[in-house]
């Protein structure tokens, strides 16, 4: 089994969601760093392979929060946040912006082996 790893910033935001919602991402992560995806991960495009996204409805909000699994030998929580677009499913461009311009992805890759 992987380890857990966290982005400090978006493990401050998790901890911000309702304890119901935090405990249901928590399985999902075990799930996947035993090597396995939940029905509530999907793959995210554009950020490269590897890269996935927890999408939780929780009471009348939307929770999010995206995994990496080919970085290292952990598995790398690098966003979490509340989906408040009202607009459609997608992930907001807003925090799809925060992973690839605050270069989150790419900062892990370059040092954590």
């Amino acid at each position: 089994m992987r380890v857990i790893s966290w982005v400090k910033a978006a493990q401050k935001v998790f901890e911000k969601f309702p304890l119901e919602a935090r405990q249901k991402v928590i399985r999902t992560l075990k799930i996947a760093a035993q090597g396995h995806k939940a029905d509530i991960a999907k793959p995210m495009k554009g950020l490269g392979s590897g890269v996935y996204e927890i999408v939780l409805r929780h009471e009348s909000s939307a929770y999010r929060v995206v995994y990496a699994v080919q970085i290292g030998a952990d598995l790398w929580v690098i966003h979490a946040f509340q989906k408040k677009s009202k607009k459609g499913v997608s992930t907001p461009k807003q925090d799809i912006d925060v992973i690839k311009n605050k270069n989150r992805i790419q900062w892990l890759k370059e040092n954590i082996r």
